[in-house]
């Protein structure tokens, strides 16, 4: 049974995680830059110079590839602790990983099928 005193460390480590927080927020606020000016106050995208209105249809290929990356890789991160105990789960755990890496193939071959990976 844990008691209130169990948690002193976890308490301990979150006060000092909050005062680095707020202390290196602080210390930026006090010692940075203060300039303004025209130049310093626009909008920043990408370095591009802006042109035409910002309400202008785009592509958003990279970032479908982006969506895509992130959950193939997510997926195949559940490879690693399958791997390490590959052993222990026996012939029970192969049968399960190919279910789910026949799985992520499927939509793998679905996404290039639909062309979502060609750069044009």
């Amino acid at each position: 049974m844990s008691t209130p005193h169990d948690y002193f460390p976890v308490i301990i480590q979150v006060i000092i995680a909050a005062t680095f927080v707020v202390g290196a927020l602080g210390a930026a606020a006090w010692l940075g830059p203060k300039r303004a000016g025209k130049h310093k106050d626009e909008s920043f995208e990408c370095g591009i110079e802006q042109t035409g209105n910002a309400r202008a249809p785009f592509s958003v290929k990279y970032f479908l590839i982006a969506i895509l990356f992130v959950l193939f890789d997510v997926e195949i991160i559940f490879l690693y602790p399958w791997a390490v105990n590959f052993k222990a789960l026996g012939w029970f755990g192969l049968m399960e990983m190919l279910v789910f890496l026949s799985f992520v193939m499927a939509g793998f071959f679905y996404v290039i099928k639909k062309g979502a990976l060609k750069w044009e």
